[in-house]
């Protein structure tokens, strides 16, 4: 018997070993109590809106985890770019992780929303940014897994990602956000990010 974390790597698993579908079983994920909003969400959303300075219109996206180029950084930057200016103007965009975010930054200023843009090194108050956001945005371009996106789904905040996370089929099957699907296109997340964006 084989025991996987993610049906992704049963899939790839079962190109090389055709029993490899009969022999796994598909471990479920597990998530900290502490990622999952409680009775006072409200008020956590509130503080930490109120902390950051948000407005009521203003929409937050959030971005968590180290390894920015393999998290898809620069397709996120391309993105909250690529929004209408009416949206765009009032979308502020926080990347939370360990890394040297750098040639990001620079990205971001040749493409008009360095102002916009906010990196952090890691946290512990990740539940707070979880419920204060309107949108997390992983868009990977390889993740095994990607807890993270768990993370969000069990504070209720909705999650755009790509097919390439493991842990995309319960985005998709719980219906806690959009997927785009591999081939990634670029328009496609562009297109999503405003739509999720849109929709109060």
């Amino acid at each position: 018997r084989v025991l996987a974390i993610a049906q992704r790597s049963v899939d790839e698993y079962a190109q090389y070993y055709p029993d490899a579908q009969q022999r796994c079983t598909v471990l479920p994920p597990g998530i900290n109590r502490d990622r999952c909003a409680g009775p006072d969400a409200p008020a956590v959303r509130e503080a930490f809106r109120r902390e950051w300075r948000l407005q009521a219109d203003d929409r937050l996206v959030l971005m968590i985890g180290s390894g920015f180029r393999t998290k898809g950084l620069d397709r996120a930057i391309r993105a909250v770019a690529a929004l209408p200016d009416d949206w765009r103007c009032r979308t502020r965009f926080l990347v939370i992780g360990q890394d040297k975010p750098d040639a990001f930054l620079q990205l971001a200023d040749s493409l008009g929303i360095a102002g916009q843009l906010q990196c952090l090194s890691g946290r512990d108050d990740i539940p707070q940014f979880l419920q204060g956001a309107d949108v997390l945005m992983h868009p990977a371009y390889r993740e095994n897994t990607g807890t993270v996106l768990l993370e969000a789904a069990v504070a209720g905040l909705p999650v755009l990602t790509t097919a390439a996370c493991g842990y995309s089929t319960y985005i998709r099957d719980y219906d806690c956000g959009v997927v785009i699907d591999e081939p990634f296109a670029q328009s496609q997340l562009d297109q999503a990010l405003v739509t999720m964006l849109r929709d109060d």
